[in-house]
């Protein structure tokens, strides 16, 4: 099975976090391990050291490392305890901009998570663990009786929203055209001289997003024999760490033509079949672009642009423009994003819709210019 990089990358962060745990933890990702992801996991036991340093914080916990905190007290916490942490999660507010003081609340989503992962090791440590006595650590789960909040919205409350963040229209090419031409005149001296640096091989991520509509962890872990110029197609590796093929539009390859044309001269990269294809130079050594490096790179743009968007808007307006073009073609919609949930390639189709519904009141809007 093949294991991408950020597979790896998060086995090692999931390590490091374990080292902090109390080994009831370490024994519970043990036994997850093959029917979860490290990232999964990772996130998994962040929430937990979360959720453990609140129970210290809150004296509940008398001790002061958490990887201390025993089976026992988990046992005896009462439904009090765990609402009030939930309560405690989810008034939590974060800054959206280190440079002014806007704050937003926690998203429900994000709460019903931190439910989530406490309610899959409790029923480890009640149900599925067992120790020498042939017993699991305690019997009694007060995190069954809380509640996960359904967060539920209609596929066109979705649509809509989707719609009001991703490219509608021909937005996308203008985004690349922007790009291409009008976006060096925004720069100064030096930011053109990085550009102009960079110019051929951000212009190839940006492009690939849109003309294939892969993840950003897939597009990073792209290697040079991935790319199929004669079928039009690059292999990715998907979630589960699960191979597969994606159809490119000719546009993107020719913008990838052009990259990989510098690639070598720029960052000194080498051409062999199992190099990363998105890579950069730091201290005269090639490394991979990292996730976080390409998300920097879709921000920068589409900020510049219109708005600030992820690589996963990208993601979504491609998939809204396929759903558009093929006249909601459900399995191609599938099959090109990796889906294997029709419910999630519908939404595509629900947003093409909202995008006719707009064009039909432009439509309409002659009539009233004509009287």
């Amino acid at each position: 099975m093949a294991i991408s990089k950020q597979h790896e990358y998060y086995e090692k962060k999931l390590e490091a976090l374990l080292n902090e745990m109390p080994d009831y933890v370490a024994e519970y990702v043990d036994a997850k391990q093959d029917i979860r992801s490290p990232i999964t996991l990772f996130n998994y036991v962040r929430d937990y050291r979360e959720f453990f340093n609140w129970l210290v914080a809150e004296g509940i916990a008398k001790c002061e490392r958490i990887n201390d905190i025993s089976p026992d007290l988990l046992a005896n916490l009462s439904l009090d305890e765990a609402r009030n942490y939930f309560k405690f999660i989810g008034r939590k507010k974060y800054k959206v901009s280190k440079k002014d003081d806007e704050t937003k609340k926690i998203d429900p989503k994000t709460v019903n998570r931190h439910k989530s992962s406490l309610r899959s090791l409790f029923k480890y440590l009640t149900i599925e663990a067992e120790l020498e006595n042939k017993e699991p650590y305690f019997h009694r789960n007060v995190m069954q009786k809380i509640e996960v909040t359904k967060v539920s919205e209609t596929f066109n409350e979705r649509a809509k929203n989707l719609t009001d963040k991703i490219f509608i229209d021909n937005k996308d090419l203008d985004f690349l055209d922007y790009i291409k031409g009008e976006y060096i005149d925004s720069l100064s001296l030096t930011e053109k001289n990085y550009f102009h640096r960079d110019k051929e091989r951000n212009i190839s991520i940006l492009s690939l997003f849109l003309g294939t509509g892969i993840r950003v962890n897939e597009l990073s872990n792209l290697r040079i024999k991935d790319i199929d110029f004669t079928s039009k197609e690059i292999s990715v590796i998907r979630k589960g760490n699960k191979k597969d093929t994606v159809s490119v539009t000719p546009s993107s390859l020719e913008d990838l033509r052009k990259y990989l044309s510098v690639r070598q001269e720029k960052y000194r990269a080498g051409d062999g079949e199992n190099e990363y294809v998105y890579v950069k130079l730091f201290k005269n050594k090639v490394q991979p672009l990292t996730n976080r490096a390409i998300e920097n790179i879709v921000y920068k743009f589409t900020k510049s642009f219109d708005k600030r968007m992820s690589p996963h808007k990208l993601r979504h307006t491609y998939a809204t423009n396929l759903a558009e073009q093929t006249n909601g073609d459900i399995p191609l919609i599938m099959s090109q994003l990796g889906h294997t949930s029709s419910d999630i390639s519908l939404l595509y189709i629900n947003t093409s819709r909202e995008k006719a519904r707009r064009a039909a009141e432009l439509l309409d809007k002659r009539r009233e210019n004509k009287s």
